[in-house]
């Protein structure tokens, strides 16, 4: 049963409620002032704890403070030789459970004892269940993390395996589109933009020349300037790109970033001729780091033209081919920054 603590100056009402708890299989103690009702408490946790409001030195409101700072859980009950509805409500607002108008009744006592060791019992299960719930969503959080990691381990690892198989039919390019991917993450940081689309523009960028596995290796690798036909065919690779891309259900619109990674501000790129306001700002950002490090690096047929004359390149179509807050944003990279393209 509940362990009871029953606090009055008078000892006449502490051995009669003493006596009609125990009687009901309680276990009670009791005290005569609030500063001894106080050290008994603090030795340790009562169920219920019964209290008059008008003693000598400090009063049971004084005591009710005191349990509800240090054991919310106990329930107080107001002993009042004047049961009034201000006194039901004043007992309320403070926090007490009920209170049990003088004289005393033993049924009416042990009754609302009985209701407010039921309602401490609730309140600890309700407290248990709230717990265990929380545990339980912590447990489901780390395993959904952890399994989110994995899939997202396994995604990039058949990313790269895909750029590194394309890389192997062209040889003179190998790195090109990690190289891009990391400078776009670059110029997209540059810009402030939002970090959970940030891994769409890498993706992209890993991917973006996935559409020459259907050009000839020996076009790829040519070492003279390509014939109008065959730039043809390698103009295709875009739409190449996203009808392969399209097919994985990616979180951000990865195969429309490659779609368009060669579209120009002023309609004059490929495929679709798209202009300002119809591509994709990734695009606009990939399509700058695209033709940075192709002017960059070697090609089977010219040498490298340094940072210097891609810079220049994105520079002089700033605003017409190029997306001007881009173009400052790659420029800074290089040349406030110090970045370097990776090996």
């Amino acid at each position: 049963m509940a362990r009871v603590l029953v606090v009055d100056d008078e000892d006449g009402i502490r051995k009669t409620s003493a006596m009609f708890l125990r009687d009901a299989g309680h276990e009670v103690e009791t005290a005569g002032t609030v500063a001894e009702a106080s050290a008994k408490v603090a030795d340790g946790d009562f169920d219920v704890i019964i209290s008059d409001i008008v003693m000598p030195g400090d009063d049971g409101i004084r005591l009710l403070e005191f349990v509800r700072a240090r054991s919310p859980r106990t329930q107080f009950i107001l002993l009042t030789g004047e049961p009034t509805l201000e006194t039901a409500t004043d007992a309320l607002r403070l926090g007490a459970f009920d209170y049990l108008p003088k004289p005393l009744q033993k049924h009416t006592m042990c009754r609302i004892v009985a209701k407010a060791w039921q309602q401490k019992k609730l309140r600890e299960q309700d407290e248990t269940l709230h717990d265990e719930n929380r545990r339980h969503r912590d447990e489901l959080k780390l395993l959904v993390e952890e399994r989110t990691a994995e899939l997202k381990n396994a995604m990039e690892s058949i990313i790269l395996c895909l750029s590194m198989a394309l890389e192997k039919r062209d040889p003179y390019t190998a790195g090109h589109q990690r190289r891009v991917a990391d400078l776009a993450c670059v110029i997209w940081d540059n810009l402030s933009l939002p970090r959970e689309a940030r891994d769409g523009l890498r993706i992209a960028g890993m991917l973006h020349d996935l559409g020459q596995v259907q050009i000839s290796a020996d076009i790829l690798s040519k070492p003279t300037r390509l014939s109008k036909a065959e730039f043809m065919l390698i103009k295709e690779h875009s739409i190449s790109a996203w009808e392969i891309l399209r097919l994985a259900e990616f979180p951000w619109p990865v195969a429309t970033i490659v779609r368009q990674h060669h579209e120009r501000l002023d309609g004059t790129g490929y495929p679709d001729g798209l202009k300002d306001g119809d591509i994709l700002r990734e695009s606009c950002i990939l399509g700058i780091a695209d033709v940075v490090e192709a002017m960059a690096s070697h090609r089977p047929y010219r040498p490298a033209l340094g940072i210097d004359a891609a810079l220049a390149e994105i520079l002089r179509g700033r605003g017409t081919a190029y997306w001007p807050d881009a173009v400052d944003a790659c420029v800074k990279a290089f040349r406030v920054d110090g970045y370097v393209l990776p090996v």
